[in-house]
């Protein structure tokens, strides 16, 4: 049996961007950091905000790239990848874009631009919603509404049942230990198409109990009803990316969001899924820069 959480001198042995790698203790969490790029002082700050399920590595391309003109800054989320909770914390929606800000305190910085993926994009709006902070977003398939239909009633539920199993986790990580089951789930989940490297940094975290009870953890404590509705009170550029063959974030799930902030903008990425940042890497700089270089 797997230990339960990754091991950083196993798993993250040769994690994408190792040498900017660096953890940090502040009150709850031990996080682990990823920071590059040009020094805050002489460039822009891009915090990255990865999503469910993922860790740093979400990121793998486009820090380099993005690092050529910016200071760029990633974590892994709590719960999830190597950053650990030193103690039991109740992962909401604010409790967890509190705990980014705190961080941020502590590293002695302010991200000039926020780019989320997914359930990222929530945390960014959430702190810039709870936090003064006067900057632009990006939410790459972006989580910002409740799931349509049925699916608003009957996910969020099953998160948290599944939650209060102690079990599951363990579950899941042994099924993700399978060979091939990590690539079939992701297909499934998201229609991306990730490389072999992509897919091997998912099923090394995936087979560890920690990282997938992070994930159940976080949907079953989030409520994006109340996110939703305070969108309105959004005042920053804010651009949100649909892709083609997304599964798992409807279109008319972005284009709702986007209504309701009133500076706001949505792009499509084509033929992409739900992954679409690391499936095209290029493609995902080349839009934040655009974005930036109107903004920042």
């Amino acid at each position: 049996m797997s230990q339960r959480y990754p091991d950083w001198e196993r798993e993250g042995k040769d994690w994408p961007n190792r040498a900017a790698s660096h953890f940090v203790s502040t009150q709850g969490y031990r996080w682990h950091v990823q920071q590059m790029g040009r020094s805050a002082d002489q460039a822009p700050t891009i915090l990255l905000l990865h999503g469910t399920g993922a860790a740093t590595h979400s990121w793998r391309d486009m820090m380099p790239l993005l690092a050529v003109d910016h200071h760029v800054i990633a974590v892994d989320l709590p719960g999830h990848g190597f950053t650990r909770p030193t103690f039991q914390r109740r992962v909401t929606l604010p409790a967890m874009a509190h705990s980014i800000a705190d961080l941020m305190q502590h590293l002695d910085t302010q991200p000039d631009l926020i780019v989320g993926h997914s359930a990222g994009a929530a945390i960014g709006a959430q702190i810039l919603l709870d936090h003064d902070w006067q900057v632009p977003l990006i939410g790459f398939t972006p989580a910002l509404m409740p799931f349509p239909g049925l699916g608003a009633k009957i996910f969020p539920s099953l998160a948290r049942v599944l939650f209060t199993n102690p079990f599951t986790a363990i579950i899941f990580s042994r099924m993700a230990s399978r060979p091939g089951e990590a690539e079939k789930f992701l297909k499934r989940a998201t229609g991306s198409d990730l490389d072999a490297a992509g897919l091997d940094y998912y099923g090394r975290l995936f087979r560890h109990s920690g990282h997938c009870d992070g994930a159940i953890r976080m949907m079953a404590n989030w409520d994006l009803d109340t996110l939703s509705s305070r969108l309105t009170e959004l005042r920053t550029p804010t651009l949100l990316l649909h892709a083609e063959k997304d599964k798992a974030i409807p279109q008319s799930s972005v284009l709702g969001a986007a209504e309701r902030i009133s500076d706001s903008v949505t792009q499509d990425m084509a033929a992409l899924g739900h992954l679409a940042h690391e499936e095209d890497a290029e493609q995902a700089v080349r839009i934040i820069r655009e974005f930036s270089a109107l903004h920042l």
